[in-house]
């Protein structure tokens, strides 16, 4: 087949040809270089997605907006009261002056001018100010609870993604073994060394791995799904080849860790600030049982006479005694709810950490026995049938048994590093180290 550029390289000089193709050379370099626009840069690593969420996700925004809020409410909580203008006709039907009826001000007997300042008792205005400090840190610790769950989340999901990879690596190359041993088998079946069973075997062996892959290959698309959808991205939008997580840490002390479960963990800080607002609270409504005032000046114009000036002091009496006490036991209960809420926290934390400890000190040992003892045993199991099949000494029957065991333990060992990675992210939740 004649090449497309072979008329338009005939009609130009040899030169100009050789120019022509060294710049479509440069150009084609420069444009694999750059890489196309919607090439995949996230997915690689779990750290580069969750930082990507710190920006992108929908619910740590409304989380950190509203800790934004909260603080904001605290210039509001110690200002002043908006003071109050009031205008007041006096004698508006001119009874008086013989007029007729006006609400216009000076065309009455007299027009008063007030103007009244509210002003809370002796220290409210400070405790309102702590009471809101106390909600804004509570609202930055639910925050940050929100964010070491979904930083939690994202890590968990793509660990599964990572597993459902390599999984689908392990199957390409359990079928790829397969294969090469069909082709053996048909070769022994057709010289009458092997019976027609052991070759059907074979062949549903082979397509029970084809299964596996289909199943593999849609479990890993509905993680990229779920992963796309926590970072707020097209659903179908492409991830990159999730790359080796980092080893395993070693020096996990358990007794380090229960003790940062009490203290750090994002659940026990919201519930600690809790207490907080709750003493907060406590002594605002105690503060109540002094009595608020209110100051103000009044200008009096009469229609017929000199202006005059009025001073006002007001104080409220509060004699609803009833209903205050009623609010300061209200505040005693809420303090103890919150210091019970507190322990609660500290318990489930503790709890919760005793479980995810005990699945990763059972995983850790369990993949050093796969690593240094069943997995060297299964592959030379399986070295060793082989070889045996090849000097006619057992049959193929065998050997399909030993590739299936290795196999399987390769998969268990896979699961395994899954479950091990999955207990060690939920212990840096609960231990706060999700920030």
């Amino acid at each position: 087949m004649k090449s497309p550029f072979a008329v338009a390289a005939c009609r130009v000089p040899r030169t100009a040809a050789l120019a022509l193709a060294l710049a479509l050379t440069l150009a084609g370099g420069s444009a694999w270089g750059q890489g196309s626009p919607d090439d995949p840069v996230l997915g690689s690593t779990a750290q580069a997605l969750i930082e990507h969420a710190r920006q992108s996700n929908p619910g740590f925004a409304a989380a950190r907006a509203e800790a934004s809020a909260a603080r904001e409410r605290v210039t509001p909580a110690g200002a002043l009261p908006d003071p109050s203008f009031e205008v007041e006709l006096m004698d508006a039907t001119n009874t008086m002056n013989g007029r007729s009826a006006s609400l216009l001000p000076g065309q009455v007997g007299e027009t008063r001018y007030r103007i009244t300042q509210p002003l809370p008792g002796w220290g409210k205005r400070e405790l309102a100010v702590k009471a809101a400090e106390a909600q804004a840190t509570q609202a930055d610790a639910t925050r940050d609870a929100a964010w070491a769950e979904l930083a939690a989340k994202i890590e968990a999901l793509w660990l599964r993604y990572y597993a459902a990879d390599r999984e689908r690596v392990l199957n390409r190359e359990a079928l790829t073994l397969l294969q090469g041993l069909e082709e053996l088998s048909l070769a022994r079946y057709e010289l009458g060394l092997l019976p027609q069973q052991a070759v059907l075997r074979m062949q549903r062996e082979i397509t029970a791995q084809r299964l596996a892959l289909v199943e593999i290959e849609q479990r890993r698309k509905g993680l990229a799904t779920g992963l796309n959808g926590l970072l707020r991205r097209p659903h179908d939008a492409p991830l990159a080849a999730p790359a080796e997580p980092p080893p395993l840490p070693e020096g996990l002390r358990p007794g380090s860790l229960f003790e940062a479960a009490a203290s750090a963990n994002p659940e026990v800080q919201v519930a600690a600030n809790g207490i907080d607002v709750a003493r907060a609270e406590r002594e605002r409504t105690y503060r109540d049982r002094l009595p608020d005032f209110a100051v103000g000046v009044t200008n009096n114009r009469p229609d017929e006479g000199k202006s005059s000036w009025d001073v006002m002091f007001e104080v409220m009496i509060p004699l609803q005694q009833s209903s205050r006490r009623a609010r300061e036991r209200e505040a005693e209960y809420m303090l103890l709810a919150a210091e019970a809420r507190r322990e609660d926290a500290r318990a489930r934390a503790s709890g919760e950490l005793g479980i995810a400890w005990s699945m990763y000190a059972q995983g850790r040992e369990t993949l050093r026995l796969l690593a240094h003892t069943l997995l060297p045993q299964a592959q030379a199991t399986r070295d060793a049938s082989r070889a045996a099949l090849a000097s006619g000494t057992v049959d193929f029957d065998s050997v399909i048994e030993a590739e299936r065991q290795l196999i399987d333990i390769r998969m268990r060992q896979l699961q395994t590093e899954l479950e091990t990675r999955l207990a060690l992210t939920e212990i840096r939740k609960l231990t706060g180290e999700f920030k």
